[in-house]
């Protein structure tokens, strides 16, 4: 069996919202609820099934759990796929689920059987009802939208979060739920203009071509959803159908089909092969959002932004025409093998009635953005000389991983080797301390972050991974060097998961690093293998479009080197800053379904460094101190008790005078908030942006400005609002980022108490 790098990228972190195609067997017998309006477009391709066979075995033989396709693994599976089609439990109805119930205890005897080839009639009988469902939905919104008659003055309340109410009862209970949603989506929208920025600060009463074009952007909107189930295939279906299997066994055990590997793929290698275009679907068609810089279609200087692609041809081969095509198949198309060929036909936004054709050579695409980068922040010491603190921003663990089966490779890029470049460029500019910021990051290739970790100490272990049988392996630093040995903090939040909990942990438990940040990380510490069924299933023709994909299964469990496993509690910080994340619903590893439990095993032989107890409680009664009553952190508890009472209740009025006295007093609070940033003096902090392309370049680049002006070219900007309530303001601070503010000055304030306790042992 063929493995690839272990890996630990957190895919824990996100939300079913999967619409699929139909399917083309017959409708189950419903005399009162169905009707036969969805259209019958696919049916299983030749190898789903064995596709479904390999991998349910996988998971049975490989998975860290060790637990055969049983029954109750069989209830977890169907739960798991009635979730991922109808997560908001409005679609389907309770006779349905009545209907398919014997299915959930019988999916297993289903998908593995004498034949070796899975049998998929659940998946697509299932889905049919699903698909009709929706188009019940989206009629009876047309209905409701052409009789214009939405009154927002009732009582009536929206529950905002269905996921664990009950199915509708009867086709009458899922239209009043319809209903109340279509009423939700529209009086957001109506407020939303009433009160946009062009009209202050006033409630301005809109007209009836302006109610019209509410009713069409809502009715796009269903449109939309609907031609998404619609345009999918047995791929897809497939695709969310076995990814439920794998969720039945833990959350992070997936299936790829080819599609979502190569995204795998490209996630993990900070690289892709096309055109360097990132598109956008509107209105059906595939639309130019924006240019990657250095990319063939930037380098052509033929296309621009708001451009349509109406067709995709491959070299010499004919055109394929792509309007109302679903944008991943878009993508599909327009990806490929570098140096190779691709023609676009287009439609320019300047000139919409021609259609220009574009030949582009497609090209090693670099997603430079997801790159470890850095700051040097420096910060004046009231006696006229300046302190230098360093800013390691990582957002994964990244190395190179290849499941295009193409022959492509990516030019390396390296977690280990571009932190380390950028803690040389620190180190000769003479910080005094550095903060490597995990937040956010979820994760990556196991082997990069002890290589991380190895640069902060010297050689020994840094995470014992533990097999299903039992067996813990080490994994140790082997390198004796150690490229820094200065005051060294990780900031984490609940975002922060596996790879990035390995490293943070590591660095606590050998007391190399102050770990600060939220009440605690994500909680994944379980490692997966990346598994691709192209041995497994004989094809007559071997190509990339009939690659039949890849199972990413969970093999082991993390524990960090003193013995206890970050799965499910993750690393707690030393010191600890008000996050709202921390209150948010449904965040972290405990809030999914069928998360692996905690536990412990015997800690590994190592050196404690003890570099940060000794003056944990200082640092902790100093940072209490400025967060009581830093003004950023007030309102980030204001925040936190706002969305503890929304969390509580779970509905919103559907009332729109309640619902604007709401948004009133929310713009007054924001309001404050802008005006109360735009009074304070301006920072004469300099902060330099240091990358891994400039880091070998001499000097530092010119320091980021502190202030922002009043351009009203970004709506999206906070200082950009507080510009339009206030034009007399021409310069204010730029946004703040509260915790990392408040991580610098205990860096500050540690390095102080280093540097007092050398100076006491000097006399």
């Amino acid at each position: 069996m063929r493995h690839y790098k272990i890996l630990s990228q957190s895919f824990g972190l996100k939300i079913f919202t999967l619409l699929l195609a139909l399917s083309c067997l017959p409708a189950f017998a419903d005399t009162t609820n169905t009707t036969n309006n969805a259209p019958v477009t696919f049916s299983p391709g030749p190898k789903d099934g064995r596709i479904a066979y390999i991998t349910a075995r996988l998971l049975e033989d490989y998975h860290y759990l060790q637990q055969p396709l049983d029954t109750e693994m069989s209830k977890k599976f169907y739960d798991e796929y009635l979730d991922a089609l109808d997560p908001q439990r409005m679609h389907f109805l309770q006779s349905d689920i009545a209907e398919f119930v014997h299915y959930r205890t019988n999916l297993d005897k289903l998908t593995i059987n004498d034949e070796g080839s899975a049998d998929l009639t659940p998946a697509y009988q299932i889905f049919r009802r699903f698909s009709e469902r929706l188009h019940q939905h989206v009629t009876y919104v047309d209905e409701l939208l052409k009789q214009d008659k939405f009154k927002f003055n009732s009582n009536e309340q929206i529950l905002i979060d269905r996921h664990d109410a009950p199915y509708p009862k009867d086709l009458a209970e899922a239209k009043q739920i319809w209903r109340k949603k279509l009423l939700y989506d529209f009086m957001q929208e109506k407020i939303n203009r009433e009160l946009s920025t062009t009209n202050d600060d006033d409630v301005k009463a809109l007209s009836k071509s302006d109610l019209a074009d509410i009713a069409d952007t809502l009715r796009r909107r269903y449109d939309r959803e609907l031609r998404a189930v619609d345009e999918s295939d047995n791929t897809d279906l497939l695709q969310v159908y076995l990814d439920a299997l794998a969720h039945a066994y833990d959350p992070h055990s997936d299936y790829f089909n080819n599609a979502h590997a190569q995204d795998f793929s490209i996630t993990m290698s900070l690289a892709l092969f096309g055109i360097g275009a990132q598109l956008v679907d509107k209105d059906g068609y595939c639309t130019i959002n924006s240019l990657v810089p250095g990319g063939p279609a930037e380098k052509g200087k033929q296309l621009k932004e708001n451009d349509r692609i109406i067709a995709v041809a491959q070299s010499n081969q004919p055109p394929v025409d792509v309007v109302d095509m679903k944008l991943d198949k878009v993508v599909q198309l327009i990806r490929g093998p570098k140096g190779t060929e691709v023609r676009l036909t287009v439609t320019h936004a300047d000139d919409p009635g021609t259609h220009h054709i574009i030949s582009l050579v497609r090209d090693e695409i670099k997603l430079e953005d997801q790159e470890a980068k850095a700051q040097l922040i420096e910060i004046p010491d009231g006696k006229g000389g300046t302190n230098r603190l360093g800013v390691i921003d990582l957002p994964s663990f990244y190395a190179p991983v290849d499941l295009s089966g193409n022959g492509d490779h990516s030019t390396p890029k390296y977690t280990s080797v571009d932190v380390a470049k950028l803690v040389k460029k620190l180190k000769q500019e003479n910080v005094s301390g550095i903060i490597i910021d995990l937040r956010n990051n979820g994760g990556g290739s196991l082997e990069e972050a002890i290589k991380f970790v190895g640069l902060f100490i010297k050689e020994g272990p840094v995470v014992l991974v533990r097999s299903p049988e039992g067996r813990t392996v080490v994994d140790s630093d082997n390198d004796p060097s150690q490229l820094y040995h200065g005051p060294l903090i990780v900031l984490v939040n609940r975002f922060s998961a596996s790879a990035s909990e390995i490293a943070a942990a590591a660095l606590q438990d050998y007391g190399r690093a102050l770990i600060v940040g939220d009440t605690s990380t994500h909680g994944k510490g379980t490692v997966q293998d990346l598994n691709p069924l192209r041995p497994f299933i004989r094809q007559k023709i071997e190509s990339p479009t009939n690659d039949p994909g890849a199972v990413k299964i969970t093999i082991r469990k993390f524990y960090r080197v003193s013995g206890a496993s970050t799965q499910l509690k993750g690393v707690t910080p030393d010191i600890i800053l008000p996050d709202r994340l921390s209150y948010l619903d449904g965040i972290g590893e405990s809030s999914l379904d069928n998360p692996l439990s905690w536990d412990t095993i015997h800690a590994a032989d190592y050196d404690k460094l003890n570099l940060i107890e000794p003056y944990l409680t200082e640092l902790e009664k100093l940072s209490d101190a400025r967060v009581a009553t830093n003004k950023d952190f007030n309102y980030i508890r204001e925040d936190i008790a706002e969305l503890q009472k929304l969390q509580t209740n779970k509905t919103i009025s559907l009332n729109e005078h309640v619902e604007l006295k709401r948004r009133e007093e929310l713009k007054a609070r924001q309001k404050a908030r802008i005006d109360e940033l735009a009074s304070r003096k301006v920072s004469d902090i300099k902060i330099y942006n240091i990358t891994v392309e400039n880091a070998d370049k001499p000097g530092l680049p010119t320091p980021e400005p502190m202030t922002i002006t009043n351009s009203v070219s970004d709506d999206s900007s906070l200082t950009n609002t507080a510009a339009k309530i206030d034009s007399k303001l021409d310069i204010k601070p730029a946004p703040t980022d509260p915790m990392l503010d408040e991580t610098e000055r205990i860096l500050e304030d540690y390095i102080l108490l280093l540097n007092t306790k050398s100076s006491l042992i000097a006399k």
